[in-house]
């Protein structure tokens, strides 16, 4: 088994099941024991604003500011450089303890050694 997970999440509101799923996983990673790094890329970014993910709804799925709080308090949650400009998101206005990092990062931490690597 990986020793560490690293997660991108491209869905959001768009596409709540695709996008409940890769945070489900994210957490449920994290409650195993997992080392979890989850990526918030593409319409998932307005979720590490405070307050976005409690305006997500999925019937039968865990409520999302649930998931991210287990992501935060085991893992590394993170917000695409890219992603957080084109929706003019800064370091100042996200959920605290997520960082804002860029593909450059992303590809050292998906190539690591004993690493797998998921896309939602």
């Amino acid at each position: 088994m990986a020793k560490k997970l690293v997660i991108k999440v491209t869905a959001g509101a768009d596409a709540p099941e695709r996008c409940s799923q890769a945070f489900t996983v994210a957490a449920v990673a994290v409650a195993s024991g997992v080392e979890v790094s989850l990526w918030l890329t593409g319409e998932s970014a307005w979720f590490a604003l405070p307050g976005r993910a409690a305006e997500f709804e999925l019937p039968h799925a865990a409520p999302l500011p649930d998931l991210i709080e287990s992501v935060l308090a085991g893992g590394t949650l993170t917000l695409c450089t890219q992603c957080a400009a084109r929706r003019d998101i800064t370091e100042k206005d996200v959920i605290e303890g997520v960082r804002i990092a860029g593909a450059q990062v992303f590809v050292q931490e998906a190539l690591a050694d004993e690493t797998q690597a998921l896309v939602y």
